[in-house]
């Protein structure tokens, strides 16, 4: 049993990586991002799924193993609450406490005027990212967490300490979920790393979209500044969670960059070029992003194409995946594009009757991964879902043959640069740098390159506390 599901999963992990390098494998991998989905399927409640992520983690591999998909993520409810409220985070709307038990989580934007990171504070922001983040803006969105000058509390540590061992539980236990999936179903696990452009960071957790646009009209330099300050410190947080050996995408997901978010003289002069560098330089050392192009991203396909060949997956959500393959198809693999409102009220036929289009249309020369548009929540209809699947997997097929071999890591590419973005006091994976450190200590008796690896070492975990604070919840 065991050899015929590693069997499985390397004829998968070969589909997969064939399709993302724009190649045409034996068919067409059906890669679903499922998340409050899977738990209607398996049973549980949003509440569950979001509130205790073992379940999340049993609900999809239910899915995987039932559906017999040949990608997933592991666990696409990705924002575990328990750790939300561990480090005390004010923006999250929890299911089961201040909304319903059946409403997937919600994200609540700070009121205009009241953004967690004010107008006048870019300068600290530019000079310091890391800094600036554990000390202004994370007392502001935890609510146990102390500011400068305000008496610690014993709420106050145990905020870092329970959000501190609760990310380290919840990240290792990602491990153990992908080798499940692998084992017991054959599941490659779809992504790995995260990454969101710079300007998006600005709306998402610290201006606010609205603060965000007041800023680009009375302050755009200071936006254009900030967003290259932060992009060398994104860069470390995606190659610090991608997959080693190259095989699997970075998750990027592009929230409010597009027309009509903003107009396109931003997107051309502060949007793409903070975060074309990151991408290219994800290139370079031969990693490839899925670049999750959430709402309606075709009137920025030109700028898309000047990205090396293959070096993104592009995922069509709003836009038209007709037009988005006369565009960039020859240069990228592309997924979605299967509506969700008709995965959530239309007929099994009407979702056999798109499929066949986008398979006959999009996907006859390969380079191309069934999905749904966007992220698939628990108002999709079980029927649905399975008729996407199964048509797939019935029509879908460019030969009898096996799947290819995994292919190989995507070759680094010339494009790109060492260094991007602007230097900032703290280098990017770095609280405490080692120069700061040694002068706090005794005279080093013995071998001082041992003591600093493993200050360093040590010292990145703190890094990666508030980053993906800041990025992943």
């Amino acid at each position: 049993m065991a050899t015929n599901m590693e069997r499985l999963y390397t004829e998968r992990l070969g589909r997969y990586t064939a399709a993302m390098r724009n190649g045409k494998p034996d068919r067409i991998p059906i890669r679903p991002f499922v998340a409050e989905f899977t738990a209607k399927y398996a049973g549980f409640s949003c509440q569950e799924v979001t509130q205790d992520y073992e379940k999340a983690f049993e609900a999809v591999r239910r899915c995987a193993a039932d559906f017999d998909w040949d990608a997933v993520v592991g666990n696409m409810v990705y924002v575990w609450t328990g750790l939300t409220q561990a480090v005390g985070l004010k923006y999250y709307a929890v299911p089961g406490i201040e909304i319903p038990a059946d409403v997937g989580f919600q994200y609540r934007e700070p009121p205009e005027g009241d953004a967690f990171m004010k107008p006048d504070e870019y300068d600290r922001l530019i000079e310091d990212p890391t800094g600036y983040l554990f000390e202004v803006w994370l007392p502001r969105v935890a609510a146990p967490v102390r500011g400068e000058g305000e008496p610690v509390s014993l709420a106050n540590n145990l905020s870092f300490l329970k959000g501190g061992m609760a990310m380290l539980k919840y990240f290792m236990a990602f491990g153990d979920q992908a080798r499940r999936l692998r084992e017991e179903s054959g599941t490659v696990s779809a992504i790995a790393g995260i990454l969101k452009a710079p300007m998006d960071i600005l709306a998402d957790k610290l201006r606010g979209y609205l603060g965000l646009l007041e800023d680009l009209e009375t302050r755009p330099d200071k936006v254009l500044a900030a967003c290259e300050a932060l992009a060398p410190h994104l860069l470390n947080v995606a190659l610090a969670g991608s997959d080693p050996g190259g095989h699997v995408p970075v998750g990027c997901w592009m929230h409010r960059g597009c027309v009509p978010f903003v107009n396109p003289r931003t997107f051309d002069r502060i949007y793409w070029p903070t975060l074309r560098p990151i991408i290219e330089e994800l290139a370079r050392n031969g990693r490839q992003t899925l670049l999750y192009a959430e709402g309606n991203w075709d009137f920025h396909l030109d700028a898309f194409a000047r990205l090396p060949d293959r070096s993104v997956v592009y995922h069509v959500d709003q836009g038209d995946i007709f037009e988005v393959h006369r565009k960039i198809g020859g240069k990228f693999c592309l997924s979605g594009g299967v509506p969700n409102a008709l995965l959530s009220h239309g007929t099994e036929q009407q979702v056999r009757d798109v499929c066949r289009r986008i398979i006959d249309e999009v996907a006859r020369d390969g380079g191309y991964i069934m999905d749904a548009s966007a992220i698939i929540q628990n108002d999709a209809k079980v029927e649905n879902i399975r008729a996407m699947t199964e048509f797939t997997r019935e029509y879908g097929v460019y030969s009898t043959g096996h799947a290819p071999k995994p292919e190989r890591p995507l070759a680094p590419s010339a494009a790109g640069s060492r260094s991007l973005g602007r230097k900032t006091r703290r280098a990017p994976g770095v609280c405490i740098p080692w120069e700061e450190q040694k002068a706090l200590l005794p005279p080093i008796q013995g071998d001082e390159a041992v003591v600093r690896r493993v200050w360093e070492d040590v010292d990145a975990l703190g890094c990666m506390y508030i980053w993906h604070v800041l990025v992943s919840f």
